[in-house]
């Protein structure tokens, strides 16, 4: 892993001095600055080391340490400086410097081994952080079914991003569990005590989207007889789930784009604002981009709305998650209408695995409780598997 280093210092001679002691190091990669406004302007780019001269021209260096260690607390910082009173020394070194360096005649090597070091932890926290990324703990994730490398990884990007408030969306064809994801994202993160709202975008008349959404004013129109709470409103504190977005008639997305944003709805015939504090979690069966290309979907707002994409994969290419699944439908069917325990036969099993499940998860479960009330003596075949054609 490359260690990114920057080097903040207004004097070119000492900047390049340090530069081309570190450069014998393959594994550093350099950028130079000589004011501290560009350097904290490009923290973005996150260094993992920082070597900040103490004098410079617009800031003094542990002002800029400070800006520094708010941005992240990771990134260590070398203080360079010909101030040597103890009094300074010590300053910097008990608020986050993780070093400090006198400019003599030992400066440029006390710089390189202070780099070599720090770079070492810096590597190590990196493959900790990765270890990390990689261990799942499925008790969280007990409705999200499957072991293969596909569903692993709609795991990982779950847990990646369900303790903030990023909003998600969530694609991937019908059937393919796009709500169990959201659910999953609702009930481990910070927000798992407050409202969980869905709404299906596709089930909701054009001319009662904006009232269900955000709600109306008794008398707001012909049919408003009584005022009504709309969904975002009900979600507050909580998480709402779109689902279908897709199908959101282009006249509202300006509407939806605008609460996105400032986190505020007003209802139908009402001038009260009401601030709101809630998380989107959006899904969509379509191609996206191809609906804004198509002009059928407003481009902000599905840049808006992908602020964090999980995309999940058609069931058919999740190999034995196939079977996985199944027997747990099967299970679960057989308990729920009080019936013997039934198997999958072999054959079954290999048919399963060799069909291209065109409606995904939600194909499998009904072929799966059909074929537990065809079978006889509690074992499926591949005649007790039946499918309806699209």
């Amino acid at each position: 892993m490359n260690t990114k280093v920057f080097i903040i210092e207004d004097d070119p001679i000492v900047t390049s001095v340090i530069r081309q002691s570190l450069i014998v190091n393959a594994n550093c990669e350099i950028f130079t600055f000589e004011n501290a406004q560009d350097s904290l302007n490009n923290l973005h780019q996150n260094p993992d080391i920082v070597i900040l001269d103490y004098n410079l021209p617009d800031e003094d260096g542990f002002s800029v340490m400070a800006k520094i260690k708010a941005y992240s607390q990771t990134i260590q910082v070398i203080i360079c400086s010909g101030q040597e009173k103890a009094d300074v020394v010590l300053k910097c070194l008990n608020n986050g410097a993780n070093g400090y360096v006198f400019k003599d005649e030992m400066m440029i090597e006390y710089i390189r081994k202070s780099v070599n070091t720090l770079a070492e932890n810096s590597t190590l926290r990196k493959e900790v952080e990765l270890l990390k990324d990689q261990i799942i703990d499925r008790n969280k994730y007990s409705n999200i079914i499957g072991n293969s490398k596909e569903v692993l990884k709609v795991l990982r990007l779950i847990q990646k991003v369900e303790k903030n408030n990023m909003t998600v969306l969530v694609t991937g064809q019908s059937g393919t569990g796009k709500e169990l994801v959201a659910k999953a994202l609702h009930y481990n993160s910070n927000r798992s005590r407050k409202p969980f709202v869905i709404v299906n975008m596709g089930a909701i008349p054009t001319d009662l989207v904006e009232s269900e959404l955000f709600g109306h004013e008794k008398g707001a129109f012909t049919d408003a007889r009584e005022k009504r709470i709309g969904k975002f409103e009900e979600a507050d504190g909580g998480t709402i789930f779109l689902d279908e977005i897709g199908e959101m008639d282009l006249s509202l997305q300006t509407k939806l784009l605008r609460v996105l944003q400032e986190k505020e709805v007003t209802r139908i015939g009402s001038n009260k604002i009401m601030k709101l504090d809630f998380r989107l979690i959006a899904a969509t069966n379509k191609n996206m981009l191809h609906e804004v290309k198509e002009g059928r979907f407003r481009e902000d707002l599905f840049y808006r709305l992908q602020g964090f994409l999980i995309h999940l994969p058609p069931l058919k290419e999740r190999g034995d998650d196939i079977l996985l699944l199944g027997k747990s439908f099967l299970n679960d069917f057989c308990k729920e209408n009080r019936m013997p325990q039934v198997t999958l036969s072999k054959d079954a099993c290999a048919f399963m695995l060799d069909y291209d499940w065109p409606g995904n998860i939600r194909e499998l479960k009904a072929v799966i409780e059909r074929a537990a009330l065809m079978a006889e003596d509690n074992i499926i075949t591949v005649e007790d598997l039946t499918f309806v054609s699209a």
